[in-house]
Order: C-alpha cells, then structure tokens, then sequence
C-alpha cells in the first residue's frame, strides 16, 4: 500500500480469525515501531509480545476481573465500567498476539515517544493486513509489579501501548473523520 492508503484504512479491529500471528512477523512489526521519532533520539522504548492466544484470553479474564474491582483506582471515565461488566465484553476480543510498547525511561517525553512506535508497529501491521487495537483498559493490569513480574517484563519500565494484533474476519469500514480545526497563525 502507499502511505496515504495505509493511513487512511488503518482500523481498530476487534474480530479476529483463528491464524497465529508468527515471530517474524512480530520482528518486522517491531522493526518498523522502532523508526517513529524520539525526544533527543533517546529511543526510550522496549517491546514485550505474547503470541499464545489461550494465554492472552486468560490474562484478558483477569485484567477485566482486576479491572472491575479497582476502576475506582484508574483513569477511565465511569460510564467505560458498564461496558467492561457486560459478561460478554472480551478484553483482548479472541485476538492472537500482544505486544506491549514499553517506556524504559522517565524522561519527559518517553511516554509520547512510546506512542509513536506504537502509531508506527499499527500502520505496518496494516500494510501487512493485520489488524490491531490498542487496549488501553488493559493498561492498568498490565502495569502492575505483579503482573510485570509474572510476564517476566521489567518492573522499572511503564506499560504505554498493549496492541492487540490479528488477521481480521472483516475489515471494519471507515468512521469518517472530522474535518481538522485549524487555525492559521498570521
């Protein structure tokens, strides 16, 4: 695809066929996240991916378990908790790979430049037909020692971006976008 086309069908997809999502796949995805623009070129990121999907549909159980019994803790808007109880609200929505974006560091800017490999590792996974979606209730969970500990992550380094990736069963269609707001300084 040209860039302009990757960037406009770029979609969060949350249906996913049974395909696993295979190592070298994930090193190209990766490969291409670590080119996005950093603070200083300080490159403040790290990677961590789980291509097990039984392993990942357990975590998503507990991350929305830990999810409904903490949310008071977190940042998300209370009306997202209706959505998170509904029994058949799947947090990582049967896909077969993660991957997370890591901050390793506390500069000022790590956790935006984190974001950008993030944009970066989606518009190449779609330039390859996979489909992602960041999951960003999941953030918290995966952001715990704990957890981190258990997943054998670093404990020092931020969970910033867990992308779940996959074949789509469909391409979901297009939103739209607003018009940008824009305002000419003269």
């Amino acid at each position: 695809m040209q860039l302009m086309d990757v960037l406009r069908n770029r979609r969060a997809v949350r249906e996913y066929t049974d395909a696993r999502i295979e190592k070298p796949t994930v090193d190209r995805l990766i490969n291409a996240a670590i080119w996005a623009p950093s603070a200083m070129n300080l490159q403040p990121w790290a990677f961590a991916a789980l291509l097990d999907p039984q392993r990942l549909h357990e975590y998503g159980k507990r991350a929305k378990e830990w999810l409904l019994a903490n949310f008071s803790w977190t940042p998300f808007e209370p009306r997202l908790q209706e959505m998170v109880r509904d029994p058949h609200f799947i947090m990582f929505y049967h896909a077969p790979a993660l991957i997370m974006v890591l901050a390793k560091s506390s500069e000022a800017q790590a956790m935006e430049d984190c974001c950008l490999a993030a944009q970066n590792l989606m518009l190449a996974a779609r330039d390859e037909g996979i489909g992602t979606c960041w999951i960003g209730l999941a953030r918290p969970w995966l952001d715990l020692p704990s957890t981190k500990t258990e997943l054998r992550m670093p404990r020092d380094y931020r969970v910033v971006a867990p992308v779940i990736l996959g074949y789509p069963n469909v391409w979901p269609e297009s939103h739209g976008r607003t018009p940008p707001e824009i305002y000419w300084i003269t």
